[in-house]
């Protein structure tokens, strides 16, 4: 039976960089991340063909797009098209986010041996 309601423990955790850790599930269509990074942390620049949406929920970051940087601030949005090249960067404190990507990101399913 296909759980309708998961805690975060339920999800796979992913540790893509130092001081970044992520707990994803998916749809059908979409994939859902909750990243938490902690002070100092970086996901560097990348692109993937996936639309982004996003949701800061604490702490702030610099959301660095297509070489243009924007500070985010708890209750801030973002909207990334597929292709252009993003990058994070969190400053003195921890902050926690929702992405969710639309197709399913295929990259971001855990491997066999993670949980």
């Amino acid at each position: 039976m296909f759980p309708y309601v998961l805690d975060p423990d339920d999800c796979p955790r992913l540790d893509p960089f130092d001081g970044v850790a992520m707990r994803v599930t998916e749809a059908s269509r979409m994939t859902l991340s909750v990243v938490e990074m902690q002070p100092h942390s970086v996901i560097p620049e990348h692109s993937h063909p996936h639309e982004q949406v996003g949701y800061l929920i604490e702490g702030e970051m610099e959301l660095t797009v297509d070489g243009q940087s924007y500070p985010v601030r708890a209750g801030q949005m973002w909207r990334l098209p597929g292709g252009v090249p993003h990058k994070v960067t969190t400053g003195e404190k921890p902050m926690r986010a929702v992405d969710v990507f639309s197709p399913v990101r295929e990259d971001m399913r855990p491997s066999k041996d993670q949980p």
